[in-house]
């Protein structure tokens, strides 16, 4: 997973505001197949091994999300082989459980929705030197999936279904914004990362070391559309991973050219994109 540690700038962990804590444990645990590192009345930390890649929040008195806001379109959680891919697969279709699919040239991927309906992608990235570029832009595609014959590599390989391998990171993170230009403004001068595939003003895609991406953004809810309120569930937050503390006061230099906002409590440091979804700066 070279995109995924250092000195890549990547998503290490999202942050979901939830109304039912154990029905989503429950869901994340049974059917997502990650662990419990740690858990509370009121929040739990999920993920594999010591590996944390989900944290779920209690909301006290709070509401679902019944209208258009900005927030999360999905968390994407990207296994290390095909064979990983078509183990949950099979495991997600004996369990019922409704799935869209697609190959994106780049990966092949599953998507499903939690109890609550946040968007979740679960996928698996074919090699780089596979990934194919147009100039500086990487290609793309929404194609059907070989589902076939990933379930074929899947049955050659022997080894069943039992809960998310190890070496499964958060792959990426993709985003409803209000304003497009705002975000990539925000998301390339201020965190550092390049936009690789600009979808005609509608969607984008950015990464960091020419990964296709960690950072999707899109205006599908609608254009000026409001945050998420704080008692609405959702996306609460996520963290980026930066390699180092140089890595990180660069990052707060070029977010404080932008007059973006970082506060600081506790050695954590915290932002929001334009659209008001909240990223932690971790090191």
């Amino acid at each position: 997973m070279i995109f995924h540690e250092k000195p890549i700038t990547y998503v290490s962990e999202v942050q979901l505001k939830v109304l039912d804590l154990s029905g989503m444990v429950e869901f994340y645990q049974e059917v997502i197949g990650l662990d419990v590192l740690e858990q509370t009345e009121t929040s739990a930390t999920l993920g594999t091994e010591a590996n944390p890649l989900l944290k779920l929040d209690q909301l006290a008195d709070g509401e679902a999300k019944t209208g258009r806001y900005a927030g999360l379109y999905h968390f994407a959680i990207l296994l290390p082989t095909r064979e990983d891919l078509g183990r949950i697969l099979i495991h997600l279709h004996q369990n019922g459980i409704r799935l869209g699919s697609s190959d994106h040239l780049v990966s092949e991927a599953l998507y499903l929705s939690d109890p609550e309906g946040n968007g979740i992608e679960i996928y698996r990235d074919r090699a780089p030197e596979e990934w194919q570029w147009q100039g500086d832009q990487v290609a793309m595609a929404v194609d059907p999936i070989d589902a076939e014959g990933i379930i074929a590599d899947t049955e050659k390989a022997g080894i069943t279904w039992n809960g998310m391998p190890a070496g499964t990171v958060m792959g990426h993170i993709h985003l409803h914004v209000s304003d497009l230009t705002a975000a990539k403004r925000f998301y390339e001068q201020g965190l550092g990362f390049e936009t690789l595939l600009n979808m005609g003003g509608q969607a984008l895609f950015l990464g960091d070391g020419k990964y296709h991406h960690h950072i999707g953004l899109n205006v599908w809810n609608g254009v000026g559309v409001p945050a998420l309120p704080e008692n609405v569930a959702g996306l609460g937050g996520y963290t980026l991973m930066l390699a180092s503390e140089e890595k990180r006061q660069t990052i707060l230099q070029q977010l404080a050219a932008l007059d973006v906002v970082v506060s600081e409590k506790g050695g954590v440091y915290e932002t929001a994109d334009p659209s008001g979804n909240r990223i932690i700066l971790a090191v």
